[in-house]
């Protein structure tokens, strides 16, 4: 609907359901007005090198996916992406900057720094593209998109698309953009789920929680999975915990590097990882072939939100399934989502992973446990060993009370360790035994068994 109205030019805002092919929507008018070196008109530019299309994602996992697409897109012509974001060296993205590129794909912060740095130039962009738009206003870049659409040349083409269209974007689009042509795909925003995604909600116990995913994860159709928490802490913990039940998953949230979050992200695409547990932050940018299953471990913020953590399924035609579990402090909050979305869920059953409705929605064969690693089999956490003597950390396992402090503990000493245990096996002496501030007697005798100290201390 939208390439005959963005290859002539016009600019145009697209609003459509995740899943439906927007990154291609604008992408395909983007390398056709872009020219690669060895194109005819390529030297009859006015900066021939400088990027002549910007994009801006929110998030640098969408920022990756879009990239890829477009690199895929135009290689035949020789079109030359570069993908800007945080967490990486700025060196190859210089190197890449001052070779020359034709589109560039980039977060808001970075490419903001690349700018104060002077080595992206942006005053000669044709094309100009804000993807998931909503996203930016939601994670605070809205003014930083201000500021690079202050830097592009007013005769430039603006694309705008996302699949929820609050009113800020729309009041953002009206001063930036000369006549856009609102295209919608849907009649309403309530429509914004997929169809072929089909759709459960269970009033889950938390404890109970993490049983119910391994049990969901041996159903029949069970393939790659993503599930998404509310709290970093809670992504890492369910990673833990389905990987100690013999589960491959891997967690995704901020507080990882770059390279572990693109090293995780890159393995769940090639199927060698299973289970993604995930942050919101993965909500947008995830476009994985084969994602079958699509769980909330925790109740989404809002019907937005909710909406594209389930768009990582069902995609491009494809069917999938979404399971929501909902504590019971978040019926409140389920049940706004449920209204606005006019969905049939508003007084979700309560489930347990024992439930019979759940193995038979679930498809999970009886008698299935959610493990497959029997329980004490496989440790995977190695315990410090307690009974390493003479080393730095060996004498801290039996030391002080608390294994804290080298002092307590002897700090690795081998003479202070055996003083401290041949204290600790002799007789107690009474008050009246003990002298009043007496010094060491470094000549007396002490046996196996600490009987001569008590000997000693009584002679004297």
């Amino acid at each position: 609907m939208t390439l005959s109205v963005a290859l002539m030019g016009t600019d145009l805002i697209g609003q459509a359901r995740t899943g439906t092919g927007k990154t291609l929507a604008f992408g395909i008018p983007v390398l056709q007005r872009s020219f690669a070196p060895g194109h005819p008109e390529y030297d009859e530019l006015d900066a021939p090198g400088k990027p002549q299309a910007l994009i801006v994602a929110p998030t640098r996992e969408l920022a990756l996916q879009v990239s890829s697409d477009l690199q895929l897109a135009g290689k035949d012509r020789g079109i030359r992406v570069l993908t800007v974001y945080g967490g990486v060296p700025y060196e190859p993205q210089l190197e890449a900057l001052e070779t020359g590129v034709e589109v560039v794909v980039g977060t808001p912060g970075r490419l903001i720094d690349l700018m104060n740095r002077r080595a992206l130039d942006i005053s000669h962009v044709k094309s100009l593209v804000l993807d998931e738009a909503d996203e930016m206003l939601d994670l605070g870049f809205l003014p930083d998109v201000e500021r690079l659409l202050a830097k592009t040349p007013e005769s430039r083409q603006t694309m705008l698309f996302s699949a929820t269209m609050p009113a800020a974007i729309v009041s953002l689009a009206r001063m930036h953009m000369r006549h856009p042509m609102n295209i919608r795909a849907e009649s309403s925003y309530d429509n914004q789920t997929v169809p072929a995604t089909a759709q459960f909600v269970y009033q889950a116990h938390d404890l109970d929680k993490t049983e119910m995913i391994g049990r969901i994860l041996q159903a029949e159709n069970s393939g790659l999975t993503i599930v998404f928490t509310r709290t970093k802490r809670q992504s890492q913990r369910i990673a833990d915990d389905l990987t100690e039940r013999g589960f491959d998953a891997s967690p995704l949230h901020g507080d990882m590097a770059q390279t572990a979050r693109e090293k995780a992200l890159a393995k769940f695409r090639e199927g060698k990882l299973r289970v993604l547990v995930a942050t919101d932050v993965a909500a947008r940018g995830i476009d994985v072939t084969g994602v079958t299953h699509v769980i909330n471990y925790t109740c989404p913020e809002d019907e937005k939100t909710y909406v594209h953590r389930i768009g990582r399924t069902g995609r491009a035609g494809a069917t999938g399934i979404a399971i929501t579990l909902v504590d019971w402090q978040d019926l409140h909050r389920w049940k706004m989502i449920n209204k606005a979305l006019d969905l049939p869920f508003d007084e979700p059953a309560e489930t347990y992973s024992s439930s019979e409705h759940f193995a038979t929605d679930m498809k999970v064969v009886a008698g299935i446990k959610g493990r497959v690693i029997p329980e004490g089999q496989v440790v995977i956490k190695r315990e410090p060993r307690n009974d390493d003597r003479g080393g730095r950390d060996g004498g801290r396992g039996r030391g002080g009370r608390d294994g804290g402090s080298s002092r307590d503990s002897g700090g690795g000493r081998g003479r202070g360790e055996g003083r401290s245990e041949a204290r600790a096996d002799a007789p107690a002496a009474t008050e009246a035994d003990k002298p009043a501030r007496a010094p060491r007697n470094r000549n007396r005798r002490r046996t196996r068994g600490g009987g001569g100290g008590a000997a000693t201390a009584a002679a004297e």
